[in-house]
């Protein structure tokens, strides 16, 4: 397809498709966004301390990066792990998820802001639901094709479609810019990510999905 025919990032895919085992299906992006804040508590230093020699001599992130960190060893340094965990299945469950969270993939990452992008080419199939460790740095998770910014720090917690654009920005800015991530300020995020599955019937009702639309898929 030709680059001028696709849809910018801002406005993302309205129809997506994704393997169902060995089937093909296709779905309707949806553009709800449910948020919260939960009570968490701080990592302990030791631990935010190893984040930071991961990212800085290993990932090696640059502005716009978002990159998975080692959760077998955090987790080994993270008494509070589990409380986390905890509270984010309560809020999930409340939002009437019923029990998804414990049977889904989870994941450490790491982010220096974010450019605005999707992820239904990768995860078409899933919803993303992400807590937030760090303490506010001054930014925002934004998703532009749905008009919503939400100031991001420790204890935000957010599920969204992956087929939704979304960007991690600087507060008070209408886009992300490299130079707002420069070496030396702050703006690295450490969250939590889960994959929910996409046809779990708790999370297609949340999320207002419609599968198996006649639209031609993108």
């Amino acid at each position: 397809m030709h680059p001028a025919s696709s849809p910018p990032a801002e406005c993302g895919p309205s129809i997506v498709r994704f393997r169902s085992g060995d089937a093909l299906r296709s779905r309707r992006v949806s553009g709800v966004v449910l948020a919260g804040t939960l009570d968490v508590p701080m990592p302990p230093a030791r631990l935010t301390a190893d984040w930071e020699r991961e990212v800085s001599s290993v990932l090696g992130l640059e502005p716009g990066d978002v990159e998975p960190l080692p959760l077998p060893r955090a987790r080994a340094r993270w008494p509070d792990y589990r409380q986390c965990v905890q509270a984010m299945a309560d809020w999930t469950r409340a939002l009437g998820l019923a029990d998804v969270l414990a049977s889904s993939e989870v994941a450490l990452m790491a982010c220096r802001g974010a450019k605005v992008h999707h992820d239904a080419a990768q995860y078409g199939g899933a919803a993303f639901c992400n807590l937030f460790l760090s303490d506010d740095q001054g930014l925002d998770l934004h998703f532009p094709a749905a008009g919503l910014r939400m100031p991001l720090a420790r204890g935000t917690a957010v599920v969204f479609d992956t087929g939704q654009p979304h960007a991690v920005i600087r507060r008070g800015r209408s886009g992300f810019d490299a130079a707002d991530f420069a070496a030396g300020m702050d703006g690295t995020l450490v969250f939590l990510s889960w994959e929910l599955p996409i046809e779990d019937v708790h999370v297609a009702r949340a999320l207002g999905v419609v599968f198996d639309g006649e639209a031609p898929a993108v």
